[in-house]
């Protein structure tokens, strides 16, 4: 009777999380799949259902889409990369310092979320423009003669995407760092190992799990971003997510908007499925 009615318990708190992720991550899936199997049309409705694979044949022929795909994959790992070599010393230090410290640097870290992120967007845009401040106090101390074109260029996008995610890089190492026990690098140093070897062979395997959630929390939004790319990139700078909406709400085509998604989704579980694998080797 106690075992069964465990079982009823269990499945009364589960139940809501599955159904919770039933509807709002499950069915719109299904619902852009099966969106992405119509053909587009001029009126609207935009689509008409039907049965057809086109619009995928369209998105791998079509050489638009696959340097956009190829754009978004390379700026987003380029970014998360760049977050890893910032974010790791914060996380690292931040883990290192005094506890009564280490509130007050968190809330640092996560300062920037209390503004909107759309502000902020724009705020780097006054920051970047030809007539901007940084441009303004170059010229001032003559470091350049005329305006750098920071602005409408992959530099932006990579800096905007870097500045924007940062923080989910370094809260996920930092919880990381901040579990591995002390005694394991003093033991480390008591074996005569360096500083630097005993990071490298300690601390750093063990900081792996964070690596990989904080690489999976930076790569996976960036792929798919579109406010960053349409307000700070250029038009030689697309990505997917960009291109993605121009297909819903410019071309009115959401057949092949709702195909590119599902590819969108269908490619980024590889990068989960490596990380948890990752994560389970390190346990």
């Amino acid at each position: 009777m106690t075992a069964a009615w465990a079982a009823r318990a269990r499945t009364g708190f589960v139940a809501p999380v599955f159904l919770w992720l039933g509807l709002t991550v499950a069915a719109p899936l299904a619902l852009v799949f099966a969106v992405s199997l119509g053909e587009s049309t001029q009126g609207a409705p935009p689509f008409e259902w039907s049965l057809t694979l086109s619009n995928y044949a369209l998105v791998f022929s079509d050489t638009l889409y696959i340097g956009a795909f190829a754009n978004a994959a390379r700026i987003a790992a380029t970014s998360t990369a760049i977050c890893l070599l910032i974010g790791y010393p914060m996380a690292y230090a931040i883990a290192r310092a005094p506890e009564r410290k280490r509130g007050f640097l968190l809330f640092l870290v996560i300062l920037p979320f209390w503004t909107s992120f759309l502000i902020r967007v724009y705020a780097w845009m006054a920051l970047l423009r030809p007539t901007g401040l940084i441009n303004s106090a170059l010229q001032s101390v003559g470091l350049a003669s005329e305006p750098l074109e920071l602005i409408a260029n992959e530099f932006a996008v990579h800096l905007g995407i870097v500045y924007a995610y940062l923080p989910f890089m370094v809260l996920p190492l930092y919880s990381t760092l901040e579990r591995i026990e002390g005694s394991l690098v003093e033991a480390a140093h008591d074996l005569g190992a360096t500083p630097s070897r005993a990071f490298w062979r300690v601390t750093f395997p063990l900081s792996l799990p964070g690596v990989a959630a904080g690489c999976l929390l930076v790569f996976i939004p960036a792929t798919g971003e579109f406010v960053i790319p349409d307000l700070l990139g250029g038009p030689d700078t697309p990505m997917i997510g960009r291109v993605m909406w121009l297909e819903f709400f410019q071309n009115r085509d959401w057949p092949v908007a709702c195909a590119i998604a599902t590819l969108l989704a269908a490619s980024l579980a590889l990068p989960v499925v490596i990380a948890d694998r990752l994560r389970a080797t390190t346990r």
